[in-house]
């Protein structure tokens, strides 16, 4: 039987430890796989009898060693805390240890080859939650593509989130509302009491047995109110596929996600998801992901909707059941419309992963090194997790040369960090320290001195193999495995770079870094001996003005290039490393017209700020980076000035004239609605002593103390919360702050300022 593993886990038993794999089978039914296996890491041969007067634990012999060639001897143990507190003893002898932070689960599926799917061979029984119970089957690795059950859940309540109103359901087997009410409501089950409500609720989620339970803010809300009402009613928060109290480990942390364990499933939250699935959107609430992903709105949208819900809880059940089904529905349609669970299953088939760790680089990064290190009998050191000191050097940022220009080529090198680790061999078990470097005769060095040999290792293994399956994946335009390949591709220098990873090594890191600079600094030299001008170049990419040459020839002329330069490469690779490239400049792009502003206040070019006009089907399309039409800290003012004055810049319209026309309008009132601001609070509202920048004022003036997205406006009085507007808006700041920088970055190329377009000198804007 195949079948994908939703939830690794492991339960203790009179001294022995099992590992339990929670799971969906290929027959559509759940599943739980039982296998006896014993913890284990590592110590050096030589530590063996010091070791044994230490600690109690079986010593085994083993073909395995470390990265310096040392014989190491598997040490046993009985259960996990055996090993933890064995672990602990050795090391504060002075005795190193190797693999013994590996979770336990995790260590099990890296050792039989598991990730994500397997195939299961052996005796089953009926489960008390799960439809198969297996005991020490055979298991081996799988290719399975599951198929899982989602369950989208969310809930209504007060203004204060202390009492539930209802709570919503959809999947494909199942749409109702369980609603506290006295009488009947169609697509709804009625009931006398919360804690009645909250009993049918436990019930219909082990019955219905999902897979994954999805929803929106869905740990930091719904499931938050959901545990404290179900303790406050003393109803067991068990709603996993064992009798195992679920567990929430709520964040503060803006920077970090809260998570839920429910023994046997996974709870994936569609904010988070969203976010690293790398889709980007103005903000992360529901009503805006519905309306850019869907077409489509929640039902109650005002920013009274509190209220409102409050009232149809009181008046009006069937509007407040519709609303509620509405949302679950929401949910379920864009994980459906975006393949949300398929890019997660895929990224979990990648790396091992369970569904809601597949974003933990680290332990994604681990899980695959681990299993090729244990075929080449190699072990692994533990995290160090405490050597930071000097930062990895980035990527090379060339400085800009500011302008307005015609028929910018724009190359890429394809995946350059992982194309630069295929190349040069950089891989932690391919480095050779200092001390071993000798007259590093047959080794590559990097440039910024570290060594490698010059045999192919893991990780440039590793990234070959996701790279082909990438191809092949675009090959047959599965796009889903493209995105989930390329996520895990390109997060593995970071990895490396990353003192919490075990295999951390600050010179390994700056290899790749300075290699990747190294080789865009090249690549300009050599576009400029054919006579090319370089105006910009960011990390991996070039932006080359070629003059006298119309927009219909550029593309040509970039296929030119990018031909030349590879051939290039590939001489060059072969005659000082002899290594095969695997280096690859693409031509990207042309933009018909490319404007690269200055820094504010300052003559020299920006970086990672253009805007640039691309030809696609025929038509034109201007395209923003870093500019403040992108960012969300601006307001859609600018946004809206942005947009429309590089408009009249490319097309040679009247600049000033059109400057002034939108001052006018801002001051007149009419663009009213696009003076809001919207800021993270990134800790709670009292923590921020020190300084008390505007959106924090505005939260204070709402009585909001919590993490998350502020919306404000600038008033006479100050920054005031949308909620709560009671002044004037300061159309004098719009002007000062959002307006007029905008407006010099593009009037400087005139030699004029914001103050002579409002004062009435006019000039025309072409000359540049």
């Amino acid at each position: 039987m195949k079948g994908f593993v939703v939830y690794p886990t492991y339960e203790v038993f009179e001294n022995h430890a099992e590992v339990h794999l929670y799971g969906r089978a290929e027959t559509g039914e759940s599943f739980l796989s039982i296998h006896k296996f014993r913890p284990y890491f590592y110590v050096k041969k030589e530590d063996i009898e010091k070791s044994q007067k230490i600690i109690k634990a079986d010593f085994e012999d083993s073909e395995f060693k470390n990265f310096a060639d040392e014989p190491v001897c598997r040490v046993v143990f009985n259960v996990p805390k055996e090993m933890s507190s064995a672990k602990r003893e050795l090391l504060d002898s002075g005795i190193v240890c190797y693999e013994a932070d590996v979770r336990y689960a995790y260590r099990f599926l890296i050792d039989n080859g598991i990730k994500g799917c397997l195939e299961l061979e052996g005796d089953y029984e009926k489960g008390k939650s799960v439809d198969r119970v297996y005991r020490d089957a055979k298991i081996k690795s799988s290719d399975y593509v599951p198929s899982l059950k989602l369950l989208s859940i969310d809930i209504e309540t007060d203004m204060k989130g202390k009492e539930i109103f209802c709570i919503s359901l959809y999947s494909d087997e199942i749409s109702t509302v369980l609603i506290r009410s006295d009488e009947t409501h169609d697509g709804a089950e009625s009931f006398a009491d919360e804690r009645l409500l909250l009993e049918a609720f436990k019930d219909k989620i082990l019955s219905l047995d999902p897979d994954v339970i999805i929803g929106w803010n869905l740990i930091d809300f719904d499931f938050k109110i959901i545990k404290d009402k179900m303790e406050y009613y003393k109803i067991p928060f068990v709603l996993g596929r064992n009798d195992w109290e679920c567990k929430l480990d709520i964040s503060t942390n803006f920077f970090q996600t809260s998570k839920a364990r429910f023994p046997g499933r996974v709870v994936l939250d569609g904010i988070d998801l969203m976010k690293v699935s790398l889709i980007s959107l103005p903000d992360y609430k529901l009503n805006t992901a519905a309306k850019e992903v869907l077409g489509k709105e929640k039902l109650i949208t005002g920013d009274d909707r509190g209220d409102e819900i409050i009232k149809l809880f009181n008046e009006n059940k069937k509007e407040l059941i519709a609303y509620n089904l509405e949302d679950s529905k929401l949910v379920y349609e864009i994980f459906e419309k975006l393949n949300l669970m398929g890019l997660t299953i895929q990224r979990s088939k990648l790396t091992g992963m369970q569904l809601d760790r597949v974003s933990a680089s680290i332990a994604s990064f681990d899980s695959l090194y681990l299993k090729e290190l244990r075929n080449r009998g190699i072990v692994a050191p533990n995290v160090a997790g405490d050597e930071y000191g000097e930062r990895i050097k980035g990527g090379y940022v060339r400085e800009s040369t500011p302008g307005i220009y015609d028929n910018i080529l724009v190359f890429d090198f394809k995946s350059l960090y992982p194309s630069v680790i295929r190349t040069f061999n950089i891989d932690p078990v391919s480095y050779v320290p200092l001390k071993d470097i000798g007259n590093g005769e047959g080794l590559i060095e990097a440039p910024n001195g570290a060594h490698f040999k010059n045999t192919d290792g893991i990780l440039p293994l590793l990234i070959e193999r996701l790279w082909k399956e990438r191809d092949q994946a675009k090959k047959k335009k599965d796009m889903i495995s493209s995105n989930a390949i390329k996520i895990t591709m390109n997060s593995m220098f970071g990895v490396l770079a990353n003192p919490n990873c075990r295999f951390y090594n600050r010179d390994v890191a700056n290899a790749i870094t300075h290699f990747g600079q190294f080789l865009i600094k090249l690549c300009g030299e050599k576009i400029e001996e054919l006579g090319h001008e370089i105006i910009y170049g960011d990390t991996d990419s070039l932006f080359i003005k070629i003059n006298g040459i119309e927009y219909n020839d550029c593309s040509s002329k970039g296929k030119e290039i990018e031909k030349y330069i590879n051939e290039f490469y590939k001489a060059y690779i072969k005659k000082n490393y002899d290594r095969e490239s695997a280096l690859e400049l693409e031509f990207e792009k042309v933009y018909k017209k490319f404007f690269m502003p200055t820094v504010r206040g300052s003559s020299a070019g920006a970086k990672k700020r253009y805007a640039g006009i691309i030809e696609k089907d025929g038509k034109d399309e201007i395209k923003f980076v870093g500019l403040e039409v992108v960012r969300s800290d601006w307001t859609d003012l600018a946004k809206k000035f942005q947009y429309e004055l590089i408009e009249h810049v490319f097309y040679g319209r009247p600049v000033e004239k059109y400057i002034k026309d939108f001052v006018e309008k801002l001051k007149s009132g009419d663009m009213d609605d696009l003076l809001v601001y919207r800021k993270s609070i990134r800790k709670e509202v009292s923590e921020y002593t020190k300084t008390t920048p505007p959106h924090i004022k505005a939260a204070r003036k709402l009585g909001r103390e919590s993490v998350g997205k502020i919306s404000y406006v600038m008033t006479t009085d100050g920054p005031e919360p949308i909620e709560k507007i009671e002044s004037k808006f300061d159309y004098d700041h719009y002007i000062e702050k959002q307006v007029k920088p905008i407006a010099d970055s593009v009037l400087v190329f005139l030699k004029k300022k914001f103050e002579d377009v409002l004062e009435g000198k006019q000039k025309n804007l072409f000359d540049f």
